[in-house]
């Protein structure tokens, strides 16, 4: 947006210093809060220790003590701030930030909510002084029309948006057609147990790695936990699978890792949306993934650009052995997953946005 002609203030929150995960240009404003005007705002240790007992029992709770947080600590840096800058429209990453604008300071300026996940979960798991705010803004953005009905049931007048992530529009294709020795498998995300759930793959892939010896997996992603790593690695073991299955770690080169495979599958519980499954895709690949994740049966035209399969190891298993079996309906639904993203190409996705600031600016 910025390279669009927008002046953009990035307001955020940190106690670390260093440079943003992502890239960022240099004429676009930044304010932390926490470290502002010379004056540093550290988490109390106090507030720490009641949100970590409140977690288990009540994640509303939880996120109550950050509200509180907030609104003794930051909200008049957020005032100074945003009066400063002088804003035409708010766009939020989720409600808390908006309760900021809409509730505690009662903002006039257009707000923004986003939802980079399922918007049920606000309902569940969000203060109730949080969901006050949805019903105050201009506008909500969700990611995909399946996500609508749980705002739209509960806020019938509520203006809510579908807007995509943006896919990348990779100019290569994975070559699923030519003969090699090694054929990939991938799988590429966090090393999460209850979320992206890689062991499941790896059991799939016992059941079927005897009958298909040219196969192997490559499992990319960051440790969430050191534990589950270990179990990952101990899975491998047992089933003695160690030169087939491969943890490779991170990697900054995605579209490479993407490029030398021949499936992709996704065995995640829950997603928002699924950001390496969608590059998959825009890559060419076939993505296995789970019928019951929201966002994956969104995405996943069943048969056509992909296979969503029931939960469960086996037949996870079954959908991967078509799959291997004929590299003809590889090429056939890659190339029709890759056609599938290009309505998430970059310039689409910003078009989108622009037209939606427009309409809430306007009124």
């Amino acid at each position: 947006m910025n390279r669009r002609g927008h002046e953009i203030l990035m307001m955020y929150m940190d106690e670390r210093e260093g440079e943003f995960f992502f890239q960022t240009d240099a004429n676009i404003k930044t304010c932390n809060l926490q470290k502002f005007e010379g004056k540093i705002i550290q988490y109390p240790l106090r507030y720490k220790l009641l949100r970590e007992a409140y977690r288990p029992f009540s994640k509303k709770l939880a996120r109550g003590v950050n509200d509180d947080f907030i609104e003794k600590f930051l909200l008049s840096n957020v005032q100074n701030s945003t009066a400063d800058f002088q804003p035409d429209i708010i766009i939020c990453f989720q409600p808390v930030s908006a309760k900021i604008f809409l509730c505690d300071l009662k903002t006039n300026v257009p707000v923004i909510i986003m939802s980079h996940g399922e918007p049920e979960d606000y309902f569940q798991t969000y203060p109730p002084r949080e969901i006050a705010a949805l019903e105050k803004s201009a506008a909500c953005q969700v990611l995909l029309p399946i996500f609508t009905k749980p705002l739209t049931s509960r806020f019938p007048n509520l203006k809510v948006e579908v807007i995509g992530n943006v896919v990348p529009q990779y100019k290569e294709q994975a070559d699923l057609l030519s003969e090699k020795s090694i054929y990939k498998i991938l799988f590429i995300g966090r090393l999460v147990r209850g979320h992206k759930r890689p062991h499941l793959l790896i059991e799939a892939f016992s059941k079927i790695a005897n009958k298909y010896p040219a196969w192997q997996v490559e499992i990319w992603g960051a440790e969430d936990n050191p534990r589950y790593t270990k179990s990952l690695l101990n899975q491998i073991e047992d089933y003695n699978l160690q030169d087939r299955i491969f943890l490779k770690g991170t990697t900054k080169n995605v579209a490479q890792v993407l490029k030398d495979g021949d499936i992709f599958v996704f065995p995640s519980a829950v997603e928002g949306w699924g950001m390496t499954a969608t590059e998959a895709m825009s890559m060419g690949l076939p993505v296995v993934a789970y019928k019951n994740c929201l966002a994956m049966s969104a995405l996943i035209d069943d048969g056509v650009t992909g296979f969503l399969c029931e939960d469960g190891v086996l037949p996870l298993a079954e959908k991967i052995s078509m799959l291997i079996e004929d590299k003809n309906l590889r090429e056939k639904i890659g190339s029709a997953a890759r056609n599938s993203m290009k309505k998430y190409s970059a310039e689409n996705i910003w078009n989108a946005w622009e037209n939606l600031i427009e309409s809430v600016t306007k009124k």
